[in-house]
């Protein structure tokens, strides 16, 4: 692989000739955090020194062997602070490396759906699960467009909104007015997900009357199917609905997962969100972990949903 100087005032920047030329090996050194040995390089024109390491988002980054393990902890239903025991670092250290996978998570995610842009989804569920930061007071709704075929996650977004039933008078007393930021939620999703799903596909959605208006904005060539969403319960199936047949069941078995394998989105818990960032960072190291390991059959593989739905209902 050649290499160019990392130094934008470089002088070898202007000279004929590639960059590469200008640059020689320069030993390696010992990295312990990963016990690598690391290649070193330098420019002959400005006779600085970089390694391959220079320019990538994990530079200086220490205690790299926790990186994998992390993240297979996180989805896997364990918490931050229980990751910290068992890796045997600091809760500091966690915090700032879920930053770091996050942002990670959010490229790779990117980069696993590119093909989807050729050959875009003909079939996605849209809906909503909710969740809360901090306290119940403050609710939380997670937005989500599902692939059917495959379940693999297109999108995400995070918004706020009001609290509802009992606790509204509690909230409003405590916390003050709370914006309801989930139309801007829903039409930041559909434009992020534009580039994946067919101008002409079937979108799935229960009977929320404000999807109508979002999905028509969106994709206006669309098919827009709303049903009747069942109850959700605390315990039991959760998030998958007891029917007969689920007609968005792709969409509420990805929802049960994020539930089963998130420690903070557990029906009981006392891990919360105390952060949307942290809540976002989260929920993006889970989905590039969701469509890259836990849905692996190919976009031309169907799913009989109906017979799944009635399997797990039986069971």
């Amino acid at each position: 692989m050649k290499h160019s100087c990392p130094d934008v005032k470089c002088p070898s920047r202007h000279l004929p000739g590639p960059d590469s030329e200008h640059v020689i090996r320069f030993g390696t050194f010992f990295r312990k955090s990963d016990s690598r040995h690391i290649d070193r390089f330098r420019c002959q024109i400005c006779k600085a020194t970089f390694s391959k390491s220079t320019l990538l988002p994990n530079y200086r980054q220490k205690v790299r062997r926790i990186t994998h393990p992390l993240e297979e902890l996180l989805c896997s239903g364990v918490s931050q602070r229980r990751s910290a025991m068992l890796l045997g670092v600091a809760r500091t250290t966690i915090s700032r490396r879920v930053r770091y996978l996050g942002a990670r998570a959010r490229r790779s995610n990117q980069k696993h759906l590119r093909p989807l842009e050729q050959n875009p989804a003909v079939e996605v569920q849209f809906d909503d699960l909710e969740t809360h930061e901090h306290t119940k007071c403050k609710p939380l709704s997670v937005s989500l467009v599902v692939q059917s075929q495959t379940r693999k996650i297109l999108g995400f977004t995070v918004s706020r909104m009001p609290a509802k039933g009992r606790l509204s008078k509690i909230a409003l007393e405590k916390y003050g007015p709370r914006p309801d930021e989930r139309q801007a939620g829903w039409r930041e999703l559909l434009s992020l997900v534009q580039s994946y799903v067919s101008p002409s596909a079937t979108i799935t959605s229960d009977d929320n009357p404000h999807y109508p208006k979002v999905v028509e904005r969106h994709f206006p060539d669309a098919t827009h199917v709303t049903v009747k969403g069942g109850r959700g319960a605390i315990t039991g199936q959760g998030e998958l609905k007891k029917l007969k047949y689920d007609p968005i069941f792709s969409l509420n078995h990805t929802c049960a997962m994020l539930r089963a394998n998130l420690n903070r989105l557990f029906r009981r818990t006392w891990c919360t969100t105390k952060t949307i960032q942290g809540l976002i960072d989260h929920l993006s190291i889970y989905v590039a972990f969701h469509n890259r390991r836990l849905t692996s059959f190919g976009p031309d593989q169907t799913t009989d949903c109906s017979a799944q739905a009635t399997a797990i209902t039986a069971s």
